[in-house]
């Protein structure tokens, strides 16, 4: 879905940078709707879609821990309703919302992301879909090198297992994009639409449709 800025002149380039954590249901349903939204604009705008990382938890265990217990030990007995409203949201979408599996840190997810990046905005975009889709369906886990391996190798990402074998690399780039873009924001997904339109949450398509045809009208991105 994501595009590069084409060379038809008569379409306005649509610059989309959005905020996200890998482990953030939000943030994936967010994705499917933009995705609906971008489908159906396709004639009108070109896009350019960037990932950029947050941790919605620095401190997680790098080594994984049971899913719905760290989740009850968070949110307490509210979490079996918020996972069954979750449910719902996935299954109008198509999905089924798993939530067994291991939850962790997501730095070496958002080390492949960077790397994807470097490689093409395609890329990069559809590692996420790759990522979420595992992660929130499928139980894997988010820290699991397999698993980030087997996401590489699906969407075209070369040079993975190097990439992610030194834990120094990437780690300066993620760093230097949670100062640029996520100082000033409290939660995920968040979306800066051609510099200027701030979109927050698990947004409807038809709330990123009107932010495209207000950035259209304003004129190209900051």
């Amino acid at each position: 879905m994501a595009q590069s800025v084409a060379s038809n002149g008569a379409k306005k380039c649509i610059r989309i940078d959005i905020s996200s954590d890998t482990v953030c249901p939000w943030c994936f349903v967010g994705k499917k709707n933009l995705d609906k939204a971008i489908a159906s604009s396709q004639d009108q705008y070109d896009f350019e879609i960037r990932w950029h990382p947050f941790f919605i938890d620095p401190s997680a265990p790098k080594e994984g821990i049971n899913k719905r217990e760290f989740y009850i030990k968070k949110f307490g007995s509210p979490f079996e309703q918020m996972a069954a409203r979750m449910a719902e949201i996935f299954k109008g979408l198509g999905m089924e919302y798993d939530v067994s599996g291991l939850t962790g840190n997501t730095l070496d997810s958002h080390r492949l992301l960077y790397l994807a990046g470097t490689q093409g905005l395609d890329k990069q975009h559809n590692l996420v879909e790759e990522l979420c889709f595992g992660y929130f369906t499928q139980g894997k886990y988010i820290g699991d090198r397999e698993f980030l391996l087997e996401c590489a190798r699906k969407v075209g990402v070369e040079g993975a297992a190097e990439f992610l074998a030194d834990p120094s690399n990437g780690l300066k780039e993620v760093s230097e994009e949670l100062k640029q873009y996520s100082t000033r924001i409290s939660g995920v997904p968040h979306y800066v639409i051609n510099g200027k339109y701030q979109l927050s949450g698990g947004q409807p398509y038809e709330s990123f449709l009107k932010a495209f045809q207000m950035a259209a009208a304003a004129g190209g991105a900051a």
